[in-house]
């Protein structure tokens, strides 16, 4: 049987992670590890400077008072032994589209599989103000389970889902949206007269872009974005190589 480590950042005991365990649990052996408390927007952090605790909640199900990168790790190294054969992050509550990706905890869950040779997806839920329905979003994380734990994928690549309120129209491939993304802090003052900052998500412009994640489950369909590692922006290698810069010394005015 494959063996699957599911993780998240709304921690251990969100719903939305006890959900996708149980819709991957035919797939294979199921373990959650997933930090003590929330660690949503703490991107790719792993914890060096104090030690970690895990603790043993229930059959199957583990809590680690640190971030969903440390989760990983310690999932694998500590009770699992070897690699897993797939780990899946979610669900969260709330997309993670286009440049999101960065801040997420939830896909540097998948984002630590993939650096580790684990094929890896991440999976995000519509935000609601009511309760969620983790149901569909559960659904389609299985479906996509199911194929990469078939067909595999290319080293050092994960897949990041987002899921649209209600039920699926069917699945899009997609690339990252872009936006114009202008963040507020608001500056406030707390009983004794000190200054405090609270960020704030700001004003959200998105470029059009038929293909991107966003206009997919704009349009009601669960975006699958295959994401990887390396930021290499290639195209601006290439034009610096046209410069001649390996050649110029590093005193010298380029």
């Amino acid at each position: 049987m494959p063996r699957i480590l599911v993780t998240n950042d709304d921690g251990v005991h969100s719903d939305g992670i006890h959900a996708l365990a149980a819709a991957l649990r035919p797939l294979g052996d199921v373990l959650v590890v997933a930090p003590h408390a929330e660690a949503s927007a703490i991107g790719h952090a792993l914890t060096l400077r104090r030690p970690l605790r895990m603790e043993h909640l229930r059959e199957g199900v583990y809590e680690v008072d640190g971030t969903p990168t440390d989760c990983v790790n310690i999932g694998i190294s500590k009770l699992f032994g070897a690699l897993p054969d797939l780990v899946v992050s979610g669900i969260n509550k709330g997309y993670n589209l286009g440049d999101d990706v960065t801040y997420s905890g939830t896909v540097s869950g998948a984002l630590e599989g993939a650096l580790l040779g684990v094929p890896s997806i991440a999976v995000s839920l519509a935000r609601t103000d009511g309760p969620y329905d983790f149901g569909p979003a559960a659904a389609a994380a299985a479906t996509i389970a199911a194929l990469v734990l078939r067909e595999g994928l290319a080293p050092r690549t994960f897949l990041s889902l987002n899921v649209p309120p209600g039920r699926p129209k069917g699945f899009k491939l997609t690339v990252q949206a872009k936006r114009n993304h202008i963040t507020i802090v608001d500056e406030r003052c707390d009983p004794r007269g000190k200054q405090y900052y609270w960020i704030e998500e700001g004003e959200n412009a998105w470029e059009p872009h038929d293909r991107s994640d966003f206009q997919a489950v704009r349009d009601g369909y669960v975006s699958v974005t295959p994401l990887q590692p390396d930021m290499t922006d290639y195209e601006a290698l290439a034009k610096l190589e046209t410069l001649a810069l390996e050649d110029t010394p590093c005193d010298s005015p380029v």
